[in-house]
Parts: structure tokens; C-alpha cells; sequence
């Protein structure tokens, strides 16, 4: 009973700092938990994603309507996104359900690590520039069926890694649509929000989600993630993109040292 009391507090503050990252670099806040949950509470990889879900879904609920009041979001754009990504967010849930959990958490790290080598090119290189070549578009410019693509690639990276699927989609937002960061964020979360209930109605029904530490771990991140959404839009994006390199190498990093343990 005392470590259940001790549990809870602990997990409301964690929960907090983790929703106020989350908030500030448009990640959910679910990259950060997932190791964080391994490492110390030894949970198996894909009981540590399950569990985080119960946190990223709320907060990026919230965070998608912070972004919106910021800038409108395309609710189209947005709406083919997720009906690309709802299936294969299924798919990738029941992989990651199949597979040996260092064997996933070591592909998760991988996964971490290759992102956060793109955004440190994107923050310190020559696209750290204010502008990119011929400007930034607006999301209705590019066709719907695109964003479908995406949302794809985006569903089966968040059912195979429980989160990291808006994580995965940015990239290809800014670089190849070129959004600016904010609305390639706002437009990710959006595009996973169906997706991420399907992957955590999917790790629960195995088994893969302890609610006593994933919903204080929710109340913590929905107090916090307004004021990191606040962070977002009044930082320069070069300083965003390091600031998101930067903590998914952190990420990485406490993956190993779980992975080592």
C-alpha cells in the first residue's frame, strides 16, 4: 500500500514534465515515458508502450486542440491522415505484440536514433535557415492523397512502437511538404488520434497496459502539455528542431541503458 502511495504522486509529477515536452516538440510526450517506464519500473517493452498509451492519448487530444486555437488545423487534410493510418496502426501493434522485447527495444532505439540525426541536419546544417527554398506552403496545398501516404507510414510506426508516429510523420512534413514545424506538428497529432486509440485498445486486450501508473501519468501531462504548446510557438524553429534532436538522443540513450541492464 505505501508503494502504491508513493506510486501515484510520483507518476502525476513525471507525468507533468513529460507533458510539457511533449507539448513543447509535438511528440505526446509517449518517446519519453516509454524508456523512462523500462528503466524504472523494469516493465517489458511493450508493456512500457501499452501502459504510455494511456497517457499520449488525452495529451495529444489536448495538444491537437491547443495547436488548433494557435492555427486552425485542416480538419480534411487531418481526416485523410488518420484514415490511412487506423488500419495499419492494428498491424503494427499485433508485430510489435509478436516480438521478443530486446529485440524491440533495440529497433525502437534505432528508430530514435535515425530521427534525431535528421533534426540535428535540419537544426545545425544549412536548412537552419529562417526560410526554406521557395518558402513555406500551407497544409490545403498539397493533395489529400498524400497526406493518406503518411498516415500510413505513420500508423504502422505507431503500432509497432506504441508511439512515434507523428514523430515519423514531421520529417516528411517539413522537408518534403514544406510546413513550417508548428503546423507539421499540429497536423501529425491530428492525423494519429484515431490510430492511437486502436493501438491501445489492442495492447490492453493482450494484456500490456497497467492503468494504476498510466492515468496519473495522464492527469500529470494534461496539466502540463498547455504550456509547453505555449513554448512551441514562441520559440525560432531552428532552436525547436535542436531542442527535439536533443531529447530524442536522451531517449535513445535511456533505451540502451535498459536495454544493457
Amino acid at each position: 500500500m505505501a508503494g502504491i502511495l508513493w506510486l501515484i504522486p510520483a507518476c502525476l509529477v513525471v507525468g507533468g514534465l513529460i507533458g510539457f515536452s511533449g507539448g513543447v516538440v509535438g511528440i505526446g510526450g509517449g518517446l519519453i515515458a516509454i524508456p523512462l517506464l523500462g528503466l524504472v519500473l523494469g516493465y517489458p517493452q511493450q508493456a512500457a508502450q501499452g501502459t504510455a498509451l494511456v497517457m499520449v492519448l488525452p495529451a495529444v487530444l489536448l495538444t491537437v486542440r491547443k495547436y488548433h486555437q494557435r492555427s486552425p488545423i485542416d480538419w480534411r487534410s487531418a481526416a485523410a491522415g488518420a484514415a490511412g493510418s487506423i488500419f495499419f496502426t492494428w498491424v503494427g501493434a499485433k508485430i510489435a505484440l509478436g516480438l521478443d522485447p530486446w529485440l524491440l527495444r533495440r529497433i525502437y532505439a534505432g528508430f530514435v536514433f535515425v530521427i534525431a540525426l535528421f533534426y540535428f541536419r535540419e537544426s545545425l546544417g544549412r536548412r537552419a535557415r529562417s526560410t526554406p527554398p521557395g518558402g513555406y506552403r500551407e497544409v490545403s496545398q498539397t493533395p489529400r492523397r498524400w497526406y493518406f501516404l503518411i498516415g500510413i507510414l505513420a500508423g504502422l510506426t505507431g503500432g509497432i512502437f506504441g508511439v512515434g508516429g507523428s514523430v515519423l510523420s514531421v520529417p516528411f512534413l517539413t522537408t518534403f511538404f514544406r510546413l513550417r514545424q508548428t503546423s507539421a506538428q499540429a497536423l501529425a497529432l491530428t492525423m494519429i488520434v484515431p490510430g492511437t486509440g486502436v493501438a491501445l485498445a489492442t495492447y490492453a486486450a493482450h494484456g500490456q497496459v497497467h492503468g494504476l501508473v498510466g492515468i496519473p501519468l495522464a492527469i500529470g501531462s494534461l496539466l502540463c502539455v498547455p504550456y509547453g504548446v505555449r513554448l512551441a510557438y514562441s520559440l525560432p524553429e531552428a532552436r525547436l528542431k535542436l531542442i527535439f534532436a536533443c531529447m530524442l538522443l536522451i531517449i535513445m540513450g535511456l533505451l540502451l541503458l535498459k536495454g544493457s541492464a
